[in-house]
């Protein structure tokens, strides 16, 4: 893979209720093992800027990946923990600009 095959990406932001915070983070970090079943989910990254704010970086090389992905089994269980997010999360699309990868 290719920097120059990346070319869309979401960036979400997540906030988790008040008390879930471990309990968000832990589903989060599971959730890896979906994103790596994804044939089109390039990268992965969720990150943790706050004790209770989270995001979620990813990239694909579509937008039919890109659109799979908003699609896949990691919203779904985003939406069946709904009881541990503190607001709707932001999802953003995003064309990628440019990138560096090993």
């Amino acid at each position: 893979m290719s920097p120059q095959s990346l070319t869309k990406a979401f960036v979400a932001k997540i906030q988790a209720a008040h008390g879930s915070e471990a309990e968000l983070s832990d589903l989060l970090m599971s959730a890896v093992e979906l994103a790596n079943a994804e044939v089109g989910t390039l990268v992965w990254f969720a990150v943790r800027t706050e004790p209770g704010t989270f995001w979620i970086f990813d990239a694909f090389a579509s937008d039919e990946d890109r659109e799979a992905h908003a699609n896949g089994q990691i919203v779904a269980a985003l939406s069946e923990n709904a009881h541990l997010l503190g607001a709707q999360p932001e999802i953003m699309p995003a064309d990628i600009l440019a990138s560096k990868m090993p």
